[in-house]
């Protein structure tokens, strides 16, 4: 049964509703994430039914109680008398503190295919749309120099190559992946365990304030979460979610890196490891994944290679130099990746094969289609 929109007239949260209620969409995404008992699927409850959470979070109860029960109700409406939202938007933007929900076109692009992508995520720094290409470098947080060396050449290697080194600010190998990409004049991309603001391990602190100033420091934990040890194998799935994949340098078989790697299988992600010593306890976790089919890796160079992102780059190049009409849509539209003659593709289309043989060729040098022989076309 369809739930009719609610739109609510009067305020009844106390406060002075005309300041509330003038503030962006996301203002009130963080102001349901303080809420106790309203997860994703009930805030998706809240959007059928009041169109925006800016009109649940002033919704009146009895309205709440449509799509809410009790105890959920009973919370927002403490939480919404408690809170003077708009003074908290305001200390969060003094502090540099930033929001990026997952409509925001500064959200990142990758963490938004996973399942159950945070809806709210805090960040100190920028976002940027390069962030596409980023790959994990985790590991033990008792490095030995192997995996300090290795570690440092692969990061510097992807930086080099403009990919975005993620990690997780831990000690050890985390620590020399996000040093040696600044060093490089690389982005990088701390996830961390608690607040934004609460930076762990404390001795971090200056490299926290180089990753903001070169990249990005982020969590889906409320500022002033402190780092609690159960925060940190969920924010492992914020480091996956971030990446094409997820590199493996240094890890025993017990290591939390190994979590990460877990989300990585779920999310879809390349999962790749620097292989050790076979009797070393160091590298005990590595050697299995490459036994379980990871990739093995010596190299920044194997890294890029395997996930291909120099050619995406080229074809991405492409694409922007050479912008598609409406006439090559509608020629894509119809290809297959199974290979057509070009006769047939003419037919499909209603035109003549030396119409669209110019098309084919565009749509090739895009890296959009392939020429499989013998005037057969494949869609990539």
């Amino acid at each position: 049964m369809a739930i009719d929109k609610v739109i609510p007239t009067t305020n009844s949260t106390g406060r002075d509703s005309q300041t509330s209620a003038e503030l962006p969409e996301r203002a009130f995404w963080v102001a349901f994430h303080r809420v106790p008992y309203i997860g994703p699927a009930r805030l998706r409850r809240l959007l059928e039914t009041f169109g925006s959470l800016n009109h649940a979070w002033h919704g009146r109860p009895e309205d709440l109680r449509r799509c809410l029960e009790e105890r959920p109700v009973n919370e927002l409406v403490k939480t919404r008398n408690e809170l003077d939202l708009p003074q908290l938007m305001a200390s969060l933007e003094r502090s540099g503190v930033r929001v990026a929900t997952s409509g925001d076109e500064s959200y990142p692009a990758l963490l938004n295919q996973i399942a159950a992508p945070p809806h709210v995520l805090y960040y100190r720094g920028e976002l940027l749309e390069t962030d596409r290409v980023a790959v994990a470098i985790v590991g033990t947080r008792r490095i030995i120099a192997y995996g300090r060396e290795m570690t440092a050449r692969i990061s510097a290697g992807l930086a080099r190559a403009g990919v975005t080194v993620v990690s997780g600010l831990a000690r050890g190998v985390d620590r020399v992946a996000h040093q040696a990409a600044l060093d490089a004049g690389g982005r990088t991309i701390a996830v961390l365990g608690s607040g934004v603001d609460r930076i762990y391990p404390p001795e971090h602190r200056n490299l926290a304030q180089r990753i903001a100033e070169q990249g990005a420091i982020v969590s889906d934990y409320l500022p002033d979460t402190p780092p609690d040890g159960v925060n940190f194998p969920l924010r492992n799935r914020i480091i996956s979610g971030l990446s094409l994949g997820v590199v493996v340098v240094e890890a025993p078989d017990r290591s939390g890196a190994l979590i990460t790697v877990d989300f990585a299988a779920d999310h879809g992600r390349d999962v790749f490891a620097v292989p050790g010593p076979a009797n070393a306890a160091n590298s005990s976790g590595c050697n299995r994944l490459i036994r379980d089919g990871a990739r093995l890796v010596r190299s920044a160079e194997d890294i890029l290679d395997d996930l291909q992102i120099m050619q995406k780059r080229e074809v991405a190049a492409a694409q922007q130099a050479l912008p598609m009409s409406d006439a090559d849509r509608r020629l894509l539209a119809v290809i297959t990746s199974e290979p057509q003659h070009i006769d047939d593709l003419a037919l499909l289309c209603d035109t003549t094969v030396s119409e669209i043989s110019g098309r084919l060729m565009m749509l090739e040098l895009q890296g959009m289609v392939r020429n499989a022989g013998a005037q057969h076309y494949a869609r990539i």
